[in-house]
């Protein structure tokens, strides 16, 4: 990406006790990283925030009420001692990660997070890659 979105992220963790902010294609790729991040650990939670995506998505089944429907992933939010990982789709094949301390207001961050990916909209959109024609 050719956008440079990191002091977009950064103003999404203005939210007291909101810590670091990713931005995330859905093959694993860092798109953008607040400035509290540094670039190799941001590679590395891109990395994994790909996988954790791709594992909500694949048992959205445990919440279906019929085989008929397939839930549709909307956020992964995950606990630990020291604070939260939330993931959100920002767009088609992207991910907004954000990391809080344990004493964040959860629906604040939520909100602010889903506000964020409406205001950088189509920045965020991550096409599916393509396959370049090969040249003998």
């Amino acid at each position: 990406m050719n956008y440079d979105l990191s002091w977009m992220l950064d103003s999404a963790l203005e939210l007291p006790e909101a810590q670091h902010a990713i931005l995330v294609s859905a093959d694993g790729l860092l798109m953008a990283r607040s400035k509290g991040v540094g670039r190799d650990h941001a590679d590395t939670v891109a990395a994994a925030m790909s996988g954790m995506q791709s594992l909500s998505r694949t048992v959205s089944d445990f919440c279906n009420n019929g085989p008929a429907m397939r839930p549709q992933w909307r956020q992964t939010l995950v606990e630990f001692d020291h604070g939260w990982v939330f993931l959100i789709s920002a767009g088609e094949g992207a991910y907004l990660a954000v990391s809080a301390s344990p004493d964040v207001d959860m629906g604040e961050i939520s909100f602010r997070m889903q506000q964020l990916v409406g205001q950088l909209g189509k920045a965020l959109t991550s096409p599916p890659r393509e396959r370049a024609d090969i040249q003998p």
